[in-house]
């Protein structure tokens, strides 16, 4: 039987993110007629668990002790033995930094090859073939990974959610065999402070501001916005290097990558390395004065005028909806 691994961290949430990495799982295994097996890593909670058996065809938890928190030799370890006992022909994780870290190593441990950054997923024969954005989001590139098995990070909350199954699938540990690993300490830890209530990845709609703002005082009449939309603030790198607002808001490629319903765009370009980042938005719309700026050619909706005579009068017609 074909094994297709979905790799869930315990210390996550089952989040969006999640979800689509489920759902990209459940899908690819059935495209190769094989079974779609999550790999628990970590300790996970009895709701979790449940969870998850009704959105797999099997479970197996790879618990210890010292998988409680990431440690990038130990979670590797870890994975290898999981993997290897499971012997699969692919092996997916989400694209968190952790599993960004993981993928190329832990194909390598396994003798298989490795990718990153999937936009999809499709099989030919025994092949799994992958999308994945270059040149800066410019074009994108197909990639076969003949050597199995094939590790992928995938872009998982653009991926569709898995579906719930009627049938509880089985629950089973995995057999470790793990050593503290003392090359590798980690000295500190810190936590990222949300803008919101949700973090920007799981954002439904987002606003979003740039360079053309000419300061930091702007972006309180568009935190204003946000607010009568339900939205998330974000930014471009441009306003974030310039100290306007928080490097936490940067989108983009070297910033976050979001997959919001909306993605409001306000005095923002639109370069090329910020639309890597916005690419699996639902819809894209843009308030610029340029009518040449490039996120014109990526958007939906494009409205060529000065943000200020259009944000208050914005704000004013959705609150006043919701009387």
């Amino acid at each position: 039987m074909t094994n297709v691994i979905s790799c869930i961290f315990g210390w996550n949430e089952l989040d969006r993110a999640a979800a689509g990495l489920l759902g990209a799982g459940q899908r690819l295994a059935k495209d190769l007629n094989g079974k779609h097996c999550v790999l628990l890593v970590g300790t996970a909670t009895a709701p979790l668990l449940d969870e998850l058996a009704y959105l797999s065809d099997t479970v197996h938890i790879a618990d210890h002790s010292l998988l409680a928190k990431y440690h990038s030799e130990t979670t590797l370890s870890g994975l290898v033995q999981a993997c290897r006992s499971l012997e699969p022909h692919t092996v997916l994780l989400g694209n968190d930094t952790y599993s960004q870290e993981l993928a190329p190593r832990l194909a390598h441990r396994l003798g298989g090859s490795a990718a990153g950054d999937a936009l999809s997923l499709r099989t030919e024969g025994e092949t799994v073939f992958i999308t994945r954005p270059v040149y800066g989001g410019k074009a994108q590139a197909t990639v076969a990974l003949r050597r199995a098995p094939a590790v992928v990070w995938i872009r998982a909350r653009a991926q569709a959610p898995a579906q719930r199954q009627s049938r509880r699938a089985e629950v089973s540990p995995v057999a470790l065999s793990l050593q503290p690993d003392e090359r590798i300490k980690i000295v500190s830890q810190q936590m990222e402070t949300r803008n919101g209530a949700v973090r920007l990845e799981d954002a439904r709609f987002i606003v979003s501001g740039g360079r053309g703002l000419g300061g930091p005082e702007p972006f309180k009449q568009l935190q204003e916005l946000a607010n009568a939309m339900g939205a998330e603030m974000a930014a471009s790198r441009a306003a974030c290097d310039a100290g306007w607002v928080p490097a936490t808001w940067q989108v983009g490629q070297t910033g976050k990558k979001v997959a919001p319903e909306l993605y409001l765009a306000i005095a923002l370009s639109g370069a090329s390395q910020h639309l890597m980042g916005i690419a699996d938005a639902k819809v894209i719309a843009a308030i610029n004065t340029d009518p040449d700026a490039p996120i014109f050619g990526h958007c939906r909706f494009g409205l060529v005028e000065d943000y200020r005579k259009v944000v208050d009068l914005l704000r004013k017609k959705l609150v006043d909806l919701q009387r």
